[in-house]
């Protein structure tokens, strides 16, 4: 084959800038492997990326995440493969096309307990999470975790990690929902600092993964003992908060930035094979997913532009 569809977009805009092209399937240079894709999830950064968040270079095929079998690359054919991609979508074409080039030291290999479509479902959301509670915060076993946003996308994955790493997890968000978390604070019917306190016997949570930013900042910063971290992900509105100083410091409390688009191709296969055991045992699971073919891609980047979390929204390149 030497022509592949592909989604694709010359100016910014809402998904409606979004096109089906014929596309050349791309060459490969030495170092890097072609891969057949079998499935691609949309994730919410992707349509702010064709909204010009991140000023993708254009024309440009979106996309970070994926499963598929690797068609080109030395050590490397015929193998499954899940992951994501440092620069995919953005400086570099990405996985919502039918043929992907990868630097093979970017390669996974897939989990054999998991679907092609629930393979691709996987990464951003599990990269962002491992990212803020394993390799910056270097979560222990025992700890007591915050997680706000617990019922998002981003949320349910670090739910998984902590309590995998048997930590113990209290979650929070604006709305009540099923989780999975030890004990779970709406938000909205109180005080997230007083709450957690009451939960840790007035001791504080060792550790907050703040998946919201914005309103949640200072509340979560001040639900930390004495010694606590938190990580932050993520930033609602203007991206400017507010705490304390005074008592920042006299917590001594550290506050660790966490940004996956910063990853390298071989830190992401290394957070990839490091959740791989925990997807094969059971211990970790994939999001129900909604499968589109790629002929439909547009109206999947609106389901998700619309705020649809029901399901994983995923593409299948095969399919058009």
């Amino acid at each position: 084959m030497t022509v592949m569809k592909a989604l694709r977009f010359e100016t910014y805009g809402s998904p409606s800038v979004l096109s089906l092209d014929d596309l050349h399937v791309p060459d490969i240079k030495p170092g890097q492997a072609l891969v057949e894709l079998y499935a691609a999830a949309i994730n919410p950064s992707d349509v702010k990326n064709v909204a010009g968040v991140f000023k993708a270079s254009l024309p440009r095929v979106p996309g970070r995440d994926y499963a598929g079998v690797v068609v080109a690359g030395e050590g490397w054919v015929g193998k499954e493969v899940w992951g994501s991609g440092a620069g995919f979508g953005v400086t570099r074409d990405g996985t919502h096309a039918q043929f992907l080039v990868a630097d093979m030291d970017s390669l996974s290999t897939k989990p054999s307990a998991l679907s092609m479509e629930q393979a691709s479902a996987v990464g951003v959301a599990f990269l962002a999470a491992w990212s803020g509670l394993v390799t910056a915060a270097d979560i222990q076993a025992g700890e007591t975790v915050l997680i706000s946003g617990a019922l998002g996308a981003v949320g349910r994955a670090a739910t998984q990690i902590a309590k995998w790493k048997k930590a113990t997890v209290i979650g929070a968000d604006i709305v009540s929902g099923p989780n999975e978390a030890d004990a779970f604070i709406n938000v909205k019917d109180g005080d997230l600092a007083g709450e957690v306190r009451r939960l840790t016997d007035g001791r504080g949570a060792d550790l907050a993964f703040d998946a919201v930013g914005g309103p949640m900042f200072e509340p979560c910063l001040r639900s930390l003992r004495v010694g606590g971290r938190q990580t932050a992900i993520a930033s609602l509105g203007n991206g400017r908060v507010e705490f304390n100083l005074v008592d920042f410091y006299h917590g001594l409390h550290r506050l660790i930035g966490v940004d996956t688009m910063q990853l390298t191709g071989p830190e992401i296969a290394k957070i990839m094979d490091d959740l791989r055991p925990g997807f094969e045992d059971g211990q970790l699971k994939t999001p129900a997913v909604r499968t589109w073919p790629l002929d439909q891609a547009i109206e999947a980047y609106e389901a998700v532009e619309k705020g649809d979390v029901s399901n994983k929204h995923v593409l299948l390149p095969r399919q058009n």
